[in-house]
């Protein structure tokens, strides 16, 4: 095979993977990951059930390649908040909002919030908002970091505290997934945390 056939093969297979990703993440965020059918996907998609199965092996390889597409979006989110901030403090504050912010959103809560703990085993769910760049986890240890680094926090371990504060989110958004009324537990859990945030400061 010529080289240019093996890039347009290689192109081919990135753009069908894309469109089974869009595909999918439109249908587990409506119908939930129990409800959503492989079948409806394969048609929004525009592609058949071989190309869906040569991809991906099975439901849930899709949603876990769904799970991380929700993932670096939230990253995306708490990046572009915290940039519009000019100090560590202020940008650390703005990119934990951020996150809490993006998780009320239909989509990315049905996917992350509701979704991913349960389909996923504890390794899977983890290991993506650990590992891969740009995502909430790898952000918030870089903004404590960078805070320790300036002396404006408790030199502490950074690790510790990204753990700690991470599963305090995460509580918080799932907390809100079950409110009625999510705007009102939004605002509750955001200066609730920014509370437990200002214990870190250096006095």
């Amino acid at each position: 095979m010529s080289r240019k056939k093996k890039i347009t093969k290689a192109g081919q297979s990135r753009a069908t993977i894309e469109q089974l990703i869009i595909a999918a993440t439109e249908e587990f965020s409506q119908r939930g990951y129990a409800d959503a059918s492989t079948e409806t996907i394969v048609r929004r998609a525009g592609v058949t059930r071989g190309a869906l199965y040569h991809h991906f092996n099975g439901k849930k390889a899709l949603f876990y390649a769904v799970f991380q597409a929700a993932q670096h979006e939230i990253g995306r989110r708490i990046e572009d908040r915290a940039d519009a901030v000019a100090d560590p403090w202020g940008q650390l504050i703005a990119g934990c909002r951020a996150f809490l912010q993006a998780c009320t959103e239909p989509a990315l809560q049905q996917i992350v919030v509701i979704d991913a703990p349960a389909v996923l085993d504890w390794n899977a769910y983890r290991e993506v908002d650990e590992t891969m760049p740009g995502s909430g986890f790898s952000l918030l240890k870089e903004g404590l970091q960078d805070l320790i680094d300036h002396k404006v926090i408790k030199p502490l371990s950074k690790d510790a505290v990204a753990h700690m504060l991470s599963g305090a989110m995460d509580e918080a958004a799932v907390w809100i997934a079950r409110c009625d009324d999510r705007r009102h537990a939004l605002a509750q859990a955001q200066e609730a945390l920014e509370s437990l945030l200002e214990g870190l400061l250096l006095r």
